[in-house]
């Protein structure tokens, strides 16, 4: 790992950036999950996640539960299940319908095979120790030890990287400038099923390609502002870049009509 990967798995990975700026509400994390709205295919994620949970009954805990996305959803379609939701963030906690609690995936505050499921969706990447965080997972489910896991490809929405190094080039006055943080890259599609598999026999990856198509800059331009809790990770004008690449998607989007985006994500079923 270099210098700068090693830095921005810090960034990526800094308790009190997740809890104090990227999730200490959700309007950035909204912001990202906005942007699948525009998808095609549409994949109903809290949908498909209620249903690997079909055989399920009991509890089910759903750590770095973010803004509850999940949880409501499965409030809604399996009122039968004890719910709880865990996340590092308070802030992020506050409208998410209880019992809530703020906790460290890494220290999970639960007996072993205490539930019967447990969700890790799009946040493992966050956990300094991921293989940690797995054997806590591995350690806190009973029965056949059902988890579900979820994240991105280190190949998804390409374009938008090449945006941001166009974007950061024009403000720079060079070519091509530095690359923007990778949240999921620690733990990509990837790399997930070897991290995993340390502790589940069986990894079963559930692919979601997908491609989004706007024809307003503003949702991209949506996304990419939300990562703003790293700006000082990315060695250039963070509003200036963000203001550049809002003209580059106007622009291709006057000449081509539309601004396409490239979608790898997926789930990763996990059991013993």
């Amino acid at each position: 790992m270099t210098d700068l990967s090693a830095a921005h798995a810090a960034a990526v990975t800094d308790r009190a950036r997740l809890a104090g700026s990227a999730y200490n509400g959700d309007r950035d994390l909204a912001a990202r999950q906005s942007l699948y709205q525009w998808q095609m295919p549409r994949y109903d994620l809290p949908g498909l996640v209620a249903e690997q949970l079909g055989d399920v009954r009991g509890c089910v805990v759903d750590i770095g539960c973010g803004n509850g996305k999940f949880i409501q959803r499965l409030r809604q379609d399996r009122g039968d299940l004890f719910l709880l939701g865990l996340d590092i963030a308070p802030g992020i906690l506050a409208d998410v319908p209880g019992p809530v609690a703020v906790a460290d995936a890494t220290r999970l505050p639960l007996a072993a095979r205490s539930v019967d499921a447990a969700l890790a969706l799009h946040m493992l990447y966050h956990v300094p120790d991921i293989p940690q965080a797995v054997r806590e997972l591995a350690r806190i489910v009973a029965g056949d030890g059902l988890v579900i896991a979820s994240t991105n490809s280190d190949r998804d929405k390409g374009e938008l990287d090449d945006l941001w190094q166009r974007a950061t080039g024009d403000v720079l006055g060079i070519d091509r400038g530095p690359a923007r943080i990778s949240l999921s890259a620690r733990f990509s599609l990837e790399k997930a099923p070897a991290f995993l598999g340390e502790e589940f026999s069986r990894v079963e990856v559930v692919e979601l390609p997908g491609t989004i198509t706007v024809h307003d800059p503003e949702p991209v331009v949506a996304h990419m502002a939300s990562y703003r809790a790293w700006a000082d990770q990315h060695e250039v004008p963070f509003d200036a870049t963000i203001d550049r690449a809002r003209t580059l998607v106007a622009d291709h989007i006057v000449r081509h009509g539309a601004y396409e985006i490239t979608c790898r994500g997926g789930l990763l079923v996990c059991r013993r």
